[in-house]
């Protein structure tokens, strides 16, 4: 071993090593339980950032300590890069509107994109060392997973939990499309709170509104059926300002009495509550604003404006008109669509839909049965699964995506569904091989392609290769760990319980493992869209190591977010630095180590400290096993560090560093002794931390260990444990460790050399422990430069 660890280098011949000797692929062995990891497949929508690294980082240390605790490791990898993140991607890379393409043309920039950014973050994943089977690797909108989309669309359309229909949905006007209620997040907005007098019998009726652009859709007025001030109003006629339409007051017991005024105008369509009863009370429908994001032409004073245009111009009539009673400035949330930030409208649209309102309790039920790490999270499930106001929209008006497989009959309207054999298919460019119930043969595609998350949320079924000629019938459902961020619990989440419901019957997964954020600052996480991740994760990783990164990224509790800048690598480079030197230290002393004690039944004489350190390390391992399958990885790598810095390198190797040197004194069966206690101490020092530093843990064991092991690589040895705990040893550990804390403690105190002799020292102990430390007596005089030691009992 060289003086300095050279990460750069060493880091990319472990990474050759691995890959030539295939030491992650999944192997399947019924004689072993497999495992097997629902990794998230990130978005193609834009540069990874140290977020990914953290999220994806802890999940993949679980991967490699399930593999080194015996599992079958089924860890695959995909990549989410078909629908409007990739669109929206393409229109950022090469300046354009995907509206100003030809579908064929947006889909090729698209293709070529997707390829580009996977290439790239498939690189990136194996530069961090992570031990995934590329074999399995998949793409949500490849052959095969679209034909597995598919498939699993028309299982929905048959059994009646796919269905389509016309109806208001939410809608982006700058995306263009349909979207679900998942992909809303709220914003705060400043605006005003107008005051505008509708007519009643020749009186008038004040109602404060933040949409004054809609009064030309106004279809009826709403009041509290309890509201003394205004129920002798309910069943008349009201008269609607600027537009002199006569609409009905109608009673509703959800009227807030406290907000506004207590009247509230109902358009076609303002917000959700508009929806409700636009369909409850079978209000006519009145159209203002187009899916562009204009008002219709025909609407007097503000058609073929864009909405916010249109606000501040019709404010401007009623002004004019005497008509605006008040204005009051206020900050009130916005629905806004997460991918462009732009504020959701709704609109009459015909849609496909996904059924997810009629089995809620189904749902919740779901969150009691699945293992939710932390805890904690499960609430955020449960808290949006009982908020849940619409079914899921599941299509898009989009180019790049899984094509809906259906077809219409020109002549009745029927749904026409291809036959399952001819899948994948694309109803742009092909036809029905039948002909319609009702004798038709002339049919219109569907144009729509389905969301994004309609595909991701089958990751399940795409890794088990559901109903496929090769399908895996080994992989069974449910999976054993989804690992994900808590912002997509509301979507990936949510949308796979709901599928694998739908389709098996069963949970997706037996257990969930959410990892926290990377903050930027106060509240804000980093993230693609936000462009806030200063740092690349290529940078720091050429800079100071994946290992260094790695470290880093498991220094949380499970679900916390974390703030990131490169002076907190610092400590993971003290530490890497600080294995280097004891391993060197410990090599330089194992240089004429007789390898038969490994393979002799009959173990050296262990010492007190000897046995003490074998016996923590085994105690380390069965700690850091309780908390790793908890997915506490944090927790686990300070048990560990605990045990190297202050357990290893603090106490034992001091205790043992005269013994190791100077056998003459000491005795050869000491020295001896101590070498197999170094060896085995180090060795699964190592492949605890093997999990969280893969690279410099590797090289480590090939630049000695390797020769002495029959594992090819530390990353297919396993976590030996024995469950019996020798509590006496450890009690004289702890012993061990405060009378070298009180020597170091003296000498310190009295600004003495830690070399400075003591003539005498006493130690006393409980009697259990006076036999233990007369054998260990000549260790502990060495180490702390003693004269005479005496044991006394408490």
């Amino acid at each position: 071993m060289q003086k300095h660890y050279d990460a750069a280098s060493i880091e990319k011949e472990m990474q050759q090593l691995w890959e030539e000797n295939d030491i992650y692929s999944y192997r399947y062995d019924n004689q072993k339980q497999t495992y097997s990891i629902d990794t998230p497949p990130p978005t193609v929508s834009g540069q990874l950032h140290i977020g990914h690294i953290f999220s994806y980082t802890q999940a993949e240390i679980i991967a490699r300590f399930k593999r080194m605790h015996g599992y079958n490791i089924f860890y695959p990898f995909g990549f989410d890069d078909n629908g409007l993140p990739t669109e929206r991607l393409v229109e950022k890379e090469y300046h354009l509107l995907a509206r100003n393409l030809s579908r064929e043309e947006m889909t090729t920039k698209c293709t070529e994109v997707a390829q580009k950014y996977e290439h790239e973050f498939t690189s990136l994943w194996k530069s961090m060392g992570f031990s995934v089977d590329w074999n399995l690797q998949y793409e949500t909108i490849n052959p095969t997973t679209t034909r597995i989309s598919q498939r699993l669309f028309l299982d929905l359309v048959k059994k009646g939990k796919a269905y389509t229909k016309e109806a208001p949905v939410l809608w982006c006007t700058e995306c263009q499309t349909s979207i679900a209620q998942a992909e809303l997040e709220t914003v705060e907005k400043d605006t005003s709170f107008n005051y505008i007098p509708f007519e009643v019998d020749n009186e008038q009726l004040i109602v404060a509104t933040t949409r004054p652009e809609l009064l030309y859709g106004v279809v009826a007025l709403f009041i509290n059926s309890q509201d003394s001030r205004y129920k002798k109003y309910i069943g008349k006629k009201a008269i609607t300002p600027l537009y002199k339409h006569e609409i009905p007051i109608l009673g509703d017991d959800n009227v807030e009495l406290d907000k506004g005024t207590g009247i509230v105008m109902c358009a076609t369509f303002g917000d959700i509550t508009d929806t409700k009863w636009y369909d409850k009370y079978q209000l006519p429908y009145k159209k203002v604003i187009l899916p562009n994001g204009t008002i219709d032409n025909e609407i007097p004073f503000i058609g073929g404006l864009r909405v916010e245009k249109a606000r501040e111009i019709i404010i401007e009539e009623l002004v004019k008109q005497n008509l605006l009673i008040k204005q009051e400035t206020m900050t009130h949330l916005v629905a806004s669509h997460e991918r462009c930030g732009k504020s959701v409208e709704i609109i009459p649209s015909k849609q496909w839909y996904i059924d997810i309102l009629t089995d809620k309790d189904r749902y919740l039920q779901a969150a009691d049965e699945i293992n939710w790490h932390p805890i904690s999270m499960k609430n955020r499930y449960i808290s949006w699964v009982q908020n849940l106001k619409w079914d899921w929209c599941i299509s898009r008006q989009r180019y790049f995506g899984v094509p809906i497989p259906i077809w219409y009959c020109k002549k009745c309207g029927a749904v026409i569904l291809p036959q399952e054999k001819d899948l994948p298919i694309n109803p742009l460019g092909e036809t029905p091989k039948t002909i319609c119930k009702c004798g038709g043969t002339t049919f219109i595609p569907e144009t729509a392609v389905m969301d994004t998350w309609a595909t991701s949320s089958i990751t399940p079924q795409i890794n088990r290769k559901w109903h496929e000629h090769d399908e895996r019938l080994e992989l069974e459902i449910p999976m054993s760990l989804r690992t994900q961020a808590h912002e997509i619990i509301r979507t990936w989440a949510f949308y796979t319980i709901v599928r694998s419901l739908y389709h098996t019957g069963k949970l997706p997964w037996k257990d969930i493992m959410i990892s926290g954020f990377v903050l930027a600052k106060k509240g804000e996480k980093i993230s693609k869209s936000k462009n806030n991740g200063k740092l690349s994760p290529k940078i720091l990783i050429t800079e100071h190591s994946a290992d260094a990164l790695r470290y880093w990224a498991a220094n949380t509790k499970l679900g916390a977010d974390t703030f990131f800048s490169e002076s907190e690598l610092m400590p993971s480079k003290r530490f890497m630095n600080k294995l280097w030197n004891a391993s060197k230290f410990s090599f330089m002393h194992l240089q004429d180590f007789d390898k038969n004690l490994l393979l002799c039944k009959n173990k050296p004489h262990l010492l007190p400290a000897d046995k003490w350190i074998l016996e923590q390390i085994n105690q380390t391992m069965l700690t850091c096993t309780k908390l790793l399958d908890q997915y506490e990885i944090g927790l686990a790598r300070h048990e560990i560090d605990d045990l190297f810095w202050k357990d290893f390198c603090d106490d034992y190797l001091e205790i043992v560093k005269d013994r190791l040197y100077k056998p003459h004194i000491h005795g050869e069966k000491e020295r001896c002794a101590a070498q197999y206690t170094i060896y085995y101490a180090l060795l699964n020092i190592l492949k605890l931390y093997a999990i969280y530093i893969p690279h410099q843990t590797e090289y480590i064991y090939q630049s000695f260990f390797r020769v002495y092991e029959k594992c090819i690589s530390i990353h297919l040895m396993e976590w030996k444990i024995n469950e019996e705990i020798n509590n006496s040893i450890l009690g004289f550990g702890i012993e061990l460790k405060r009378v070298l804390g009180e020597i170091r403690k003296y000498k310190s105190e009295n600004n003495l050399s830690m070399k400075t002799e003591l003539k005498e020292f006493i130690i006393i102990t409980d009697a259990i422990y006076i036999d233990y430390f007369i054998r260990e007596s000549k260790d502990i005089k060495a180490c702390g430069t003693i004269g005479d030691l005496i044991i006394n009992t408490r």
